[in-house]
């Protein structure tokens, strides 16, 4: 199970600064002009965990496997994006396969960098991208619309989903993305949905991308792009895209002494993924073993078979049991086997719910 974030702003905000440094090449070029990214480019980059290098201290395996996120670096989207201007119809169709949007806005002022409106207002960038999101939306809902009231003359079942898209339609006539309608559990909704892949219906993170010198307390940009998320129910992660670009190739130790230095615990990247994770209800267990020490993910509230099942769906189909430890103990007892001598290893059953953290042993009979 992987998670899909796609980098999203209005040209020259920093995606692709902010994307070579997460994929730790230059594979994405970072120009002062419009439409410098024109293919989206990929980069699968590890989820960061100390646990898994507290885990692999005690087993001393021969490798390390984290759980692994896939940023996708979209080309960058003006007004009229939603009526094929720019690269827009192209941005919107790559938006589709992602699971969650990393909207990076220019908080910063810097003449030197052209910004595409000839001036930066943060709130304002958000909102063309946003507009063209929910008009592309109503498009693609409309065409929609149009099927179900034809099939509905004939097909009477098909009347309830016509019911929840006019609905819908009105909601976001009104401005308001479709992650807020309140008919967005119903079964018509999810059917819509999976089929039109909503782009105002994904998970949004704001990434603030500023100068160096705002790093420690938000400037008047991070102050007004913090309060209208809020009031849309999202959350601002701050980052400075240029250094974190500079912190490629540091070892471990560079980086922390170097994020020390800045007054920072966590980069702004590794902060968007951990974020992103929660956003979709992401935890990871662990398998450890001397070949391996591995962080394997799944959504929370997914019970120990289907945890299996995401190792090999074989284990899913002849699930038998879990020999569970909890992260915790493993750390304390120094390990499985001292873990289970001191009774702290549980054999769990098929109606488990799989914590996060948890270290899993699967026992399956195919």
């Amino acid at each position: 199970m992987g998670l899909s974030i796609g980098i999203v702003g209005l040209p020259n905000v920093g995606k692709s600064t902010t994307f070579n440094a997460l994929s730790q090449t230059q594979n994405a070029q970072a120009a002062n002009y419009p439409f410098c990214t024109i293919e989206p480019n990929r980069a699968v980059v590890p989820v960061p965990d100390k646990r898994l290098d507290e885990l692999a201290k005690i087993v001393n395996p021969e490798r390390i496997q984290h759980s692994v996120v896939e940023f996708v670096d979209i080309a960058g989207l003006v007004r009229g994006a939603s009526k094929g201007e720019g690269l827009g119809n192209q941005f919107l169709g790559n938006i589709k396969e992602t699971d969650v949007i990393l909207h990076i806005v220019r908080c910063f002022d810097d003449e030197n960098v052209t910004h595409v409106e000839g001036r930066v207002n943060p709130v304002s960038d958000v909102e063309i991208i946003e507009l063209e999101l929910l008009f592309a939306d109503l498009q693609t809902l409309q065409k929609r619309i149009e099927r179900l009231e034809r099939q509905s003359k004939a097909d009477k079942n098909t009347k309830a989903m016509l019911d929840v898209a006019l609905s819908l339609k009105a909601h976001l006539e009104e401005g308001n993305p479709a992650r807020t309608f309140k008919d967005k559990e119903s079964e018509a909704f999810v059917e819509i949905n999976k089929e039109l892949r909503f782009l105002t219906n994904k998970e949004v993170i704001y990434g603030a991308n500023v100068g160096e010198e705002d790093l420690g307390e938000d400037n008047s940009y991070v102050k007004a792009l913090k309060e209208y998320a809020s009031s849309n129910g999202c959350e601002v992660i701050k980052l400075c895209s240029k250094l974190e670009e500079e912190m490629v190739g540091m070892d471990e130790s560079e980086r922390a002494e170097f994020l020390g230095s800045l007054g920072c615990e966590m980069s702004g990247l590794e902060q968007i993924i951990q974020k992103g994770f929660e956003k979709l209800g992401l935890i990871s267990y662990f398998t450890a073993g001397v070949k391996e020490v591995r962080a394997w993910t799944i959504h929370r509230g997914d019970s120990a078979p289907v945890a299996a099942g995401v190792i090999h769906k074989d284990f899913e189909k002849g699930f038998i049991r879990a020999e569970t430890i909890a992260y915790e103990d493993f750390i304390k007892y120094g390990g499985e086997a001292k873990a289970k001598e001191a009774g702290a290893m549980r054999v769990e059953g098929k109606e488990y719910i799989v914590q996060d953290g948890d270290v899993m042993h699967f026992r399956f009979n195919v």
